[in-house]
């Protein structure tokens, strides 16, 4: 996992890019932490863990549902919050409702777009790019 953070004063860009090994699962406390430290002076109490369980969401599923290594940009300004996760799989994901036998699958969309102030799916070359923002004074 290679990590790479541009940190900045309040009111300015910071930004976390962080290269995801295929099917390395450590990555995802590992990712939180590192969205935690970079929010730390970030918009309202309680916003960081919105942000860092849909983050862990994104980066889940690109290693679950991938066979490929993915890349993770979370760029903070003074008003938002976007996080986009890139695999190297074609293919839409869609929300869909979570098993009823299971509670750890089909949840992970269905809470970005609970959660998130917006989301999307960027189509590229090669694969797509997942994303969610919060606002700096989400509710």
């Amino acid at each position: 996992m290679q990590d790479t953070a541009d940190g900045g004063e309040r009111g300015r860009v910071s930004q976390l890019r962080r290269r995801l090994g295929r099917a390395d699962l450590r990555a995802v406390p590992e990712t939180r932490r590192a969205l935690r430290e970079l929010l730390r002076h970030w918009g309202r109490p309680g916003q960081s863990e919105t942000a860092e369980l849909l983050t862990s969401e994104l980066v889940t599923n690109a290693l679950v549902h991938t066979d490929q290594d993915a890349y993770l940009t979370a760029t903070v300004g003074p008003d938002c919050l976007r996080v986009e996760v890139r695999d190297f799989v074609a293919g839409r994901p869609q929300p869909r409702r979570p098993d009823t036998g299971d509670a750890t699958h089909g949840r992970g969309l269905a809470l970005v777009q609970s959660l998130a102030d917006a989301w999307g799916v960027r189509p590229h070359a090669t694969g797509k790019a997942v994303w969610f923002e919060l606002g700096a004074e989400m509710a």
